[in-house]
């Protein structure tokens, strides 16, 4: 008991004291000079809801609203129900940011402004402002927007690359909606890849990071942004010891972007690749695990086109070392469409340098070959029913849900479901759920019945264009 009371006391006198170093200030003066550039963020939504309140926002569009009247009859425009016109339902959301610029210019997280129809901003001197979006990127889950001011005060930009794991580090946000608090922790590693996102490099810390400390910045001790926090590892929903940071220079390259043109051009490849284990590695004749190992080509893709083959070993990017397989999907994710790149590749026990010019990432893959996952339009990521699964579920037709991001994951869409048809058509197989999702226009919505457990249920997929 006595050891760990004083080890809690040396930790909060580490990240108190006066002076630990040069150039380094405790967190009371980092509060004091960076705090007046942290904001707080407020979104609102307009939602849908029928007079009997279902489990999800009903469609606008004709023939969805006939669907709904069809299987619910007793829900909104119901036969058997009371029916009734649709209301509109704020729901309100919150989140942190931190101003850039002094004209204005603010990051957070995409998922904090993300299909809200008002964005306010409320500053430390209690000044609110309506913002614009200006623009947002779900897969690094970063948003640029900007309020009409001058002036403002900016916070300093330091440089993730230099941090070391240990250092002290502090977050600055509105967890729970209590504006302007602090916490305090160290880097707990480096460069972590979350199955969710393979294009970010994530700082993990031990920083308490809770709902509403989304978008706000976390600063090294010379009180400089390194990092935008953006999501923790928990069981419970809050808070559990682990939390992720998107590095401030991956972010800034991103805002770059869309400021320029409201959008991100990523370069694509077109391999699915695999970890290089021990055993990899001696039956390849490496020296030690290292690389990317390709276990597919995709046809017509720029690594098709290169000459790469299945069981090449990528060891360099553009000359810098791929050190495990997670590197090379951010590499060639920030990398321009269109330029030349020279790889170093290890092939039949001795290394060859191929050049590839890589293509812009296509819509529907979410993924630069991580885990061999390829994303349908609307985020979904599927696989083909075995005899075995097929016989197991009684079913002769079907597709499984591998995984769920974007326009799928907010509809409700799992992994695990069996998608059994699009719009009352049945799918077959994984090229037919394409076909039937291609077809339908952005901005609305179908029809997918799913089989989930014991039972089944439809779900109103609705294609942002994302």
């Amino acid at each position: 008991m006595m050891r760990t009371a004083w080890a809690a006391t040396a930790l909060v006198f580490a990240l108190s004291a006066p002076v630990l170093a040069k150039d380094v200030m405790d967190v009371a003066d980092l509060v004091e000079k960076q705090g007046p550039a942290v904001v707080n963020i407020s979104t609102t939504k307009l939602v849908k809801r029928g007079p009997e309140g279902l489990p999800f926002a009903v469609p606008d569009e004709e023939d969805m609203q006939e669907f709904f009247r069809r299987f619910f009859p007793g829900g909104p425009g119901g036969q058997g129900g009371q029916g009734g016109p649709m209301q509109e339902i704020p729901a309100r959301g919150a989140g942190s940011g931190f101003i850039v610029s002094s004209d204005g210019y603010i990051l957070t997280n995409a998922h904090v402004v993300r299909d809200a129809d008002e964005v306010v901003v409320k500053l430390i001197d209690k000044r609110k402002f309506t913002a614009k979006v200006v623009g947002a990127d779900t897969r690094t889950d970063v948003a640029v927007i900007k309020i009409t001011a001058d002036k403002l005060p900016a916070v300093k930009l330091g440089d993730p690359t230099r941090l070391r794991v240990g250092e002290a580090v502090a977050a600055i946000g509105s967890p729970f909606g209590f504006e302007n608090s602090v916490t305090a922790g160290i880097v707990s590693a480096k460069g972590r890849s979350l199955p969710s996102e393979s294009y970010v490099p994530y700082i993990q810390t031990d920083v308490p990071i809770n709902p509403g400390n989304s978008g706000g910045p976390l600063f090294n001790m010379k009180g400089e942004v390194v990092g935008i926090n953006s999501q923790i590892y928990s069981r419970s929903g809050g808070y559990q010891g682990v939390s992720f940071a998107i590095p401030i220079d991956v972010a800034m390259e991103v805002v770059g972007q869309l400021k320029s043109s409201g959008k991100v051009s990523r370069g694509w490849l077109g391999v699915v690749i695999q970890e290089v284990t021990a055993d990899l590695a001696e039956s390849f004749g490496l020296d030690r695990p290292r690389g990317a190992l390709v276990s597919q080509v995709q046809e017509d893709s720029p690594a098709h086109k290169a000459g790469l083959q299945a069981a090449d070993v990528i060891l360099e990017f553009n000359g810098k070392a791929v050190e495990n397989s997670g590197d090379l999907p951010r590499m060639v994710g920030m990398t321009k469409p269109g330029v030349k790149i020279p790889l170093q590749v290890w092939r039949k026990g001795k290394a060859q340098q191929l050049s590839v010019v890589l293509t812009e990432l296509p819509a529907e893959t979410q993924q630069a070959g991580t885990e061999g996952k390829t994303f349908s339009r609307g985020g979904l990521a599927l696989s083909e029913l075995s005899a075995e699964q097929r016989r197991a579920l009684g079913l002769d037709h079907g597709v499984l849900v591998v995984d769920a991001t974007g326009d799928a994951a907010r509809a409700g869409i799992r992994t695990g479901d069996v998608i059994l048809a699009v719009n009352n058509s049945k799918v077959a197989n994984v090229d037919a759920f394409r076909k039937a999702i291609a077809a339908v226009p952005v901005g609305k919505s179908a029809a997918i019945l799913v089989r989930r457990g014991e039972g089944s249920l439809y779900i109103p997929l609705k294609i942002s264009g994302e």
